[in-house]
């Protein structure tokens, strides 16, 4: 009868325990009505408010987060940080990106591993990717010559969903790089909401010095060995640094004639759309390559390959405009520094304009263009036939303007700002920078690329006041149009937009770092894929 009683008493407090320990459902957000009637939740428990009772167990702190060497336990949150970045440069100390990018996070994180111990061995598991390919990629030049380059794909992580991340074309591409933006992307991914993982790829190749003809046989040959490893519901590539339409084009091309499905219900794959691409071909006979243009994006089809190219670009300035409102302002009338000169940046100028804000600049590898009276609709359209010829230099708008300026004055950082859109190189804003665009009556710099600014530059705009786009939030538009696919419109992506930008900024205010959107979106993130990966185990 004891025994009977004791057993009783025990699947109570199992049935108790397993109750209180769920998590927080990652679906896509319920609607505005039911919303409202809901309590406000935490996502780090149910529990309303700042000062919360954890839900899992402190005792998670007593045990050691790593066993190498005899047991090495933790404290407090900002040791437990400290212990991964030391782990991680044990490790992998040559991957410099790598580490800037876990140090840089795991810093943030540490008042999540304070709320939560256990939150911090889950981040161990998290600093490991799933998998990681390399391969040669072997092609004919115009001359007869064989070259060889190499080709990456992180396979980061699937916790949320099938992976889905950027490829990236350029001989400043190496595997530290790619391991590092594919650690990025996880909480980039992951604060959207959406169903999807994470995944990073690319080469050391650099398109912009290479024929047409040269870039195509790259493109094949990277993708023949490339398709072994994506494909519909596995893994998703899309547009990144140095690839564009054609560069996807010529690889949609080559991964559907070596293999036998390519599409998913009728979607093809790497586009996750259909319905338009079929109403529009019914209507329009379609070349090899044509670019169909609205209202609201341009899209470009490839047979019955669709890519939305400017959404997000025009995402980057609805999070500038998120940012303006806080602080009671608009983009009217705001004077814009761009930096670069490739898609993203010309989406950026378009979206501007519609907002009424002056884009001054672009650059690229010869220099820059500046237009003293700002940049209109028409000399955008100038600029982008020239960027659309392969490795064509800004320095021939100058022929076509009577007013503009081609490197004057010599740092295109002195000429005075009120917004500053990088999406060039990475690495560009430096502390140096910070400084000049500061005293320059700059009031806010957004990413509009990955990893624009510096460790040290994320840490001069904080001191100097000046608003701060982290590219984890700003470049989340290529995962809305993704999930919307031909339903987005103006008003769905201005909503998603507004909806992401809360989340990151009440995160923020949550744990002590109001404003700080990077810290805020690496908490959103970490939480949505970290209560994934605990109920997923030891994977």
């Amino acid at each position: 009868m004891m025994l009977s009683r004791t057993f009783s008493l025990t699947c109570r407090a199992l049935a108790s325990s397993a109750t209180t320990t769920t998590f927080p459902s990652i679906a896509r957000p319920m609607s505005s009505a039911s919303a409202a009637n809901q309590p406000k939740k935490h996502l780090v428990t149910h529990e309303e408010g700042v000062h919360q009772t954890m839900t899992l167990s402190k005792s998670w702190r007593n045990k050691p987060l790593f066993r190498r060497q005899g047991d090495v336990r933790f404290k407090s949150g900002l040791e437990a940080s400290k212990l991964l970045i030391q782990e991680a440069n044990r490790r992998d100390a040559h991957e410099i990106a790598f580490i800037e990018s876990i140090s840089s996070t795991m810093e943030c994180l540490s008042p999540l591993f304070d709320r939560n111990p256990r939150y911090a061995f889950v981040a161990k598991q998290l600093m490991e990717p799933e998998r990681f390919i390399q391969f040669r990629v072997a092609w004919m030049d115009d001359l007869g010559v064989i070259r060889l380059n190499r080709g990456f794909r992180i396979q980061y992580s699937s916790s949320l969903g099938p992976y889905e991340g950027p490829l990236h074309l350029g001989s400043h591409v190496n595997a530290g790089l790619i391991k590092a933006l594919g650690f990025d992307n996880v909480f980039s991914n992951g604060l959207t909401g959406y169903d999807v993982g994470s995944s990073v790829g690319g080469s050391d190749f650099n398109p912009f010095d290479k024929s047409e003809a040269e870039v195509q046989r790259f493109c094949q040959s990277y993708m023949t060995e490339l398709s072994k490893y994506v494909g519909p519901d596995l893994d998703l590539p899309t547009m990144g640094m140095g690839v564009a339409e054609r560069e996807m084009g010529y690889m949609f091309g080559q991964y559907k004639r070596i293999n036998m499905k390519s599409t998913t219900s009728g979607v093809p794959f790497m586009t996750k759309k259909d319905s338009y691409v079929r109403i529009v071909s019914q209507h329009i006979s379609l070349p090899a390559f044509f670019i169909y243009r609205s209202l609201f994006k341009t899209i470009t089809l490839v047979g019955n390959f669709l890519i939305i190219t400017q959404v997000p670009g025009h995402a980057v300035v609805l999070f500038a405009r998120e940012m303006l409102k806080d602080r009671n302002q608009s983009l009217m009338g705001k004077r814009c520094l761009i930096l670069g000169s490739g898609k993203n940046a010309r989406s950026v100028a378009e979206k501007l304009l519609e907002y009424g804000a002056i884009p001054l600049t672009f650059s690229d590898e010869s220099g820059y263009v500046l237009e003293p009276n700002g940049i209109d609709a028409s000399k955008l359209k100038t600029i982008s036939k020239i960027k659309m010829e392969r490795g064509a230099m800004l320095g021939r708008y100058v022929t076509s303007s009577t007013t503009a300026q081609f490197n004057e004055p010599a740092d295109i950082f002195d000429i005075p700002c009120d917004l500053c859109f990088p999406c060039g190189p990475i690495k560009t804003i430096t502390p140096d920078v910070v400084a000049k665009l500061a005293d320059n009556g700059c009031m806010g710099v957004i990413e509009g690329g990955h990893k624009q600014v510096t460790i040290d530059g994320r840490q001069a705009l904080k001191n100097r006041g000046v608003i701060y786009g982290p590219h984890i939030v700003t470049l989340t538009g290529a995962n809305i149009c993704h999930a919307h696919g031909h339903n987005l419109s103006d008003k769905t992506l201005e909503a998603e937009v507004h909806r992401i930008y809360n989340d990151v900024k009440d995160a923020a205010t949550e744990f002590n770092a109001r404003g700080d959107l990077f810290a805020g979106g690496s908490m959103v993130g970490f939480l949505r894929v970290a209560n994934a990966m605990m109920a997923h185990g030891a994977v």
